[in-house]
C-alpha cells in the first residue's frame, strides 16, 4: 500500500494522464475472452492486487508481493495524502447520493481536501456533463465507481479529454467507505476471506464469483 500511494504521488506530480486499475481474479478471467479490457488492463501505468488471489497468483509467478492493495482500503489513505499534498480530488459514479454522501464525509474529516463528487453514467448520455464538472473542479486525482469493466471502459474511452494526473477505478469503494455496505470484520479481511463475507450479504454475487474455482486451476496450471 505504501509503495502503491507513493506511486500514484509520483503521477501526479509528473502530469499527463495515469491509469491505474485494481485488478482481482474476476478482472483476470474476465480479460481472458474480452480482448478490449484486457487492452485496457495492458495500457494502465499501474495495475494493483486488490485480493489475496492475485497476490497468491503473483508469488506462484516468482514475484514478491507481499499483500493486496484494495481500492476500498486504499480509499481513505489516498484522501490523506490529498488533503496533505493538496490534490484536487473527484469522486464519479456509485448508486445516486453515494458520491456526494462520502465527498461530504471526506470534508469533515479533511476541512483542507478540495474534494467534488458527481454521480454521472457509464454511457455517452452523460460524459459532457461530467467532463464539465472534472474540467471546473481543476481535478488531479479521479475516482471512478462505476463498477468493472464499465469504469475501466469510461476512462480509457474518454482519455483524451480527460485533463486529469491519475484515473482509478474503485468498484464499490463508495459504498464501503460510507458504511452503505459493511467491510468484512478485520480477522476475515487478513485471512482471506472478505470474499465470503461478500458473498454472505449479496447473494446474487455467486454468478461473479463461479469463475473463482477455474481461476485458481488456471494459476495452478501455469505457475510456478
Amino acid at each position: 500500500m505504501t509503495t502503491a500511494l507513493a506511486r500514484i504521488e509520483r503521477f501526479v506530480d509528473e502530469g499527463g494522464l495515469h491509469l491505474v486499475a485494481t485488478v482481482n481474479p474476476e478482472f483476470v478471467m474476465r480479460a481472458q475472452k474480452d480482448r478490449d479490457f484486457a487492452r485496457i488492463l495492458d495500457s494502465a501505468d499501474l495495475c494493483l492486487p486488490d485480493g489475496v488471489g492475485v497476490v497468491w497468483a503473483a508469488r506462484r509467478a516468482g514475484c514478491p508481493q507481499r499483500e493486496p492493495v484494495a481500492g476500498s482500503d486504499m480509499l481513505p489513505l489516498l484522501a490523506s495524502l490529498c488533503a496533505r499534498r493538496g490534490f484536487r480530488l473527484f469522486l464519479l459514479g456509485a448508486a445516486r447520493g453515494v458520491a456526494n454522501e462520502l465527498a461530504e464525509q471526506l470534508r469533515a474529516k479533511h476541512p483542507t481536501l478540495e474534494v467534488a463528487s458527481h454521480d454521472g453514467t457509464p454511457g455517452p448520455s452523460g460524459d459532457a456533463e461530467s467532463l464539465e464538472l472534472i474540467r471546473r473542479h481543476r481535478t488531479q486525482v479521479l475516482l471512478v465507481a462505476y463498477g468493472a469493466p464499465k469504469q475501466e471502459a469510461w476512462i480509457d474511452r474518454l482519455r483524451a479529454q480527460l485533463d486529469v494526473a491519475v484515473a482509478i477505478g474503485v468498484g464499490g469503494a463508495f459504498d464501503y467507505a460510507t458504511g452503505r455496505v459493511p467491510r468484512a470484520p478485520a480477522w476475515m479481511r487478513k485471512a482471506g476471506l472478505e470474499w465470503l463475507h461478500r458473498l454472505g450479504r449479496q447473494p446474487w454475487r455467486i454468478r461473479r464469483m463461479a469463475v473463482l474455482p477455474v481461476y485458481a486451476f488456471k494459476v495452478l496450471r501455469t505457475g510456478p
